[in-house]
């Protein structure tokens, strides 16, 4: 499958409002191979070269529901640091991710949030937990994990959840008062 921005399904489609279902595991021949190429998409999409020869939104993240495949299967790619500041790369395949507790304290991006299906841009705070705990069969180590994620971490893997559910990124943006203030937030 090839998968670029002009394959990859926008917001103008009501298909990205679709539920995405959970896929059998072990993951099929076909689940498998889809996840590998979200997964190359993602990390092709923040090389230059390759983003401007294959036409490549850069991402740190994308679902296969932005591909009209309404599985619950995506992947992530970010390149963060680590609390003393060392550069740490969180990159994972996730079939069937499920969010089992998450935290009272909020975040949001200071610069906003952004996706690979709204073309337009959207401003506002996108309000999520600063901290989730999500178990997940990866395909990276074959194996059941648990992620527990805080501050970006948290809100990508929030923000690719959310497709599975038909949800986008600025369905959480306050309509009335899109930058308004919010107490003990933790501001990314």
């Amino acid at each position: 499958m090839l998968i670029n921005n002009d394959t990859i399904i926008k917001d103008t489609d009501p298909l990205i409002r679709t539920k995405s279902e959970p896929v059998p595991l072990p993951l099929s021949k076909e689940d498998e191979d889809l996840l590998r190429q979200m997964h190359q998409y993602v990390v092709d999409s923040t090389d230059e070269e390759k983003a401007e020869k294959f036409n490549l939104r850069p991402s740190v993240g994308i679902s296969a529901i932005q591909l009209g495949i309404p599985k619950q299967l995506t992947a992530i790619v970010i390149d963060d640091y680590d609390k003393e500041g060392n550069p740490i790369r969180h990159e994972f395949m996730l079939a069937n991710p499920k969010i089992v507790s998450s935290s009272v304290q909020q975040a949001y991006l200071e610069s906003g949030e952004g996706c690979l299906s709204v073309a337009e841009e959207h401003e506002g705070h996108v309000v999520r937990a600063a901290r989730v705990k999500v178990r997940a069969y990866d395909l990276i180590t074959n194996q059941y994990i648990e992620i527990r994620a805080r501050g970006y971490l948290a809100i990508v893997l929030q923000h690719e959840l959310d497709h599975f559910k038909g949800v986008l990124f600025y369905d959480h943006i306050n309509k009335d008062d899109p930058f308004k203030e919010i107490p003990g937030a933790l501001v990314i």
